[in-house]
Order: C-alpha cells, then structure tokens, then sequence
C-alpha cells in the first residue's frame, strides 16, 4: 500500500522542518513549500491526500491557497496559524478547511487530527448510496450529487451531510456534531459548525437542513 502524501506549507523552516520530521516518522510522505505560491504551485502539480497551510505567509496567505485549492479539489485541508481570534477560524471555514490548529501545538494532537481527516478515504464505510429526494449520497466514493451534479464537498461538510441523513428526523446539537465528525476533543467555538452547515446549503442549494431553533440541526424524515 502507497504512503499518504501530505503538502506541508509553512514559511517558518523551524517548524516546517519538525512537522516534515514527525509526519516521516509516522509513515508519511511529505513535500514541503515556503511560501503560499510555491506551495500553490506544487499542489497543482503533484497528488495530495492532505495540505497543511500555515495562514500569514509570503507571496500568497493560506485562505487565497485555500480558496484556490477548492476550485480544484475537495483534498482535506488543515490550517496552522497562531491567529486565535473566532472570527479568523471562522474565515477558515468558510475557506473550505477542514480542521483548524493555534500554534503552539503538541504534535500528537496534531497527528490526531491529521489522522481524523484522513479517515474518510479509509473505505471504513460501509458500501451503500443514500438517497434524499433529489440528493445521492455514495459513502464508499465519497460523492454527493443533486439531480445528477456532482456537489463538491469538503470532508468536515460531508460527514456532518452523512451524519444528519444516516439519522433523518434525529435533531443534533452543535456539540454532538462536533463529537461525532471530529471524534476527539475540539478545542474552540462549537459555532463552526454554523459555517459547515451554511456551505453545505449553499453548495447543496437544497433546504434539506433545518435549523431546530435552541438546539441544533436536523434532516426531516
């Protein structure tokens, strides 16, 4: 079996090269770039199963990567910054990544998370299409289309998308979603979840979602 290739971007050599290190010795392949430009460039020339941005880099931030990334392709992505502010991990979100890191971290939550979003190519699904009106849901390929159009998802979108249709009718709190999708110890805002599930609607163009005023989100039965 192939190693996973991550793109690590980070203009910081010091920890660019710790990350490169540890993700190595956990049995990863690993490019990495200095800045957003070359890191842009090399995704586009390369296959990824995972892209690490850090955000205030040279040349190009790591929200303008990540918006250009997912005209592309729907690869998780994780963003390293040691911005804290809500509205700078909300921005993220709505970027299209799919975890979000403070610096500093421990390089075993990190490899937690890089494990998290990773999981959803491991065929551990079982081989099933749910169907939702005019929604297709194929969990083994990993696909969403809406009469026919394939809808481009992130990993985080999908599996709070497969979450809510796996249990129509079951309203979720935030904080449930966030344990279930991320499946371990979110350290931040349980709000993102409000941003996943507004792209998703978008992305969708479907009023299948529906908020539960004080509680949460559901798909109707």
């Amino acid at each position: 079996m192939n190693k996973q290739r991550i793109l690590v971007v980070e203009d910081d050599l010091d920890i660019q090269e710790l990350i490169q290190e540890f993700l190595v010795a956990n049995g990863y392949t690993v490019t990495t770039a200095n800045n957003g430009e070359e890191g842009y460039l090399l995704f586009k020339e390369g296959q990824y199963d995972l892209v690490m941005l850090d955000v205030n880099m040279p040349k190009m931030d790591g929200y303008t990567v990540c918006k250009m990334i997912r005209q592309r392709s729907n690869v998780p992505v994780i963003m390293l910054t040691a911005l804290e502010e809500e509205q700078d991990q909300v921005k993220g979100f709505e970027c299209g990544v799919d975890d979000y890191i403070t610096k500093p971290f421990s390089f075993n939550l990190l490899m937690k998370r890089v494990e998290a979003v990773l999981r959803r190519g491991s065929g551990a699904e079982s081989d099933k299409i749910i169907r939702y009106q005019d929604m297709e849901v194929d969990i083994e390929g990993f696909t969403v289309k809406v009469q026919d159009q394939k809808v481009e998802l992130t990993s985080k979108e999908f599996q709070i998308l497969l979450t809510l249709l796996e249990s129509k009718g079951k309203v979720w709190t935030r904080e449930a979603l966030l344990d279930r999708v991320w499946g371990f110890d979110f350290f931040g805002d349980a709000r993102v979840i409000d941003t996943h599930i507004k792209n998703v609607r978008r992305k969708i163009d479907r009023p299948y979602i529906q908020t539960v005023k004080g509680i949460g989100y559901k798909i109707p039965q």
